[in-house]
């Protein structure tokens, strides 16, 4: 399992992966997804680099933030999220927003 923490800064949004997911394996990911900020909502994409450069909606919601102390999990196929990277993007509030993802 990887722990990946960040913040979600004034720019909106915060690339998880460097690159896109590479894989022709059927493997499963399990995620799971907490904002750590109040008065903040983040949401987890799927997508292209072009879509999360123009800051916009990804090609798949792979979840959405509570407040803090809320953690949601998603489970998924690493096929259908073949060729897209992964980004956190702020939905609600302007604050700098610190998130926390584990990924098994």
């Amino acid at each position: 399992m990887i722990t990946i923490t960040g913040t979600v800064g004034t720019s909106g949004k915060y690339l998880v992966t460097g690159i896109p997911v590479d894989t022709t394996a059927t493997v499963v990911f399990k995620i799971a997804f907490m904002n750590n900020t109040a008065g903040t909502n983040l949401v987890l994409w799927a997508g292209s680099i072009a879509q999360f450069t123009a800051g916009g909606a990804g090609t798949i919601r792979l979840s959405d933030s509570g407040g803090p102390g809320f953690q949601f999990l998603t489970i998924i196929d690493t096929q259908k999220i073949a060729g897209m990277v992964l980004y956190v993007q702020r939905a609600v509030g302007t604050a700098a927003s610190t998130f926390t993802i584990n990924i098994e």
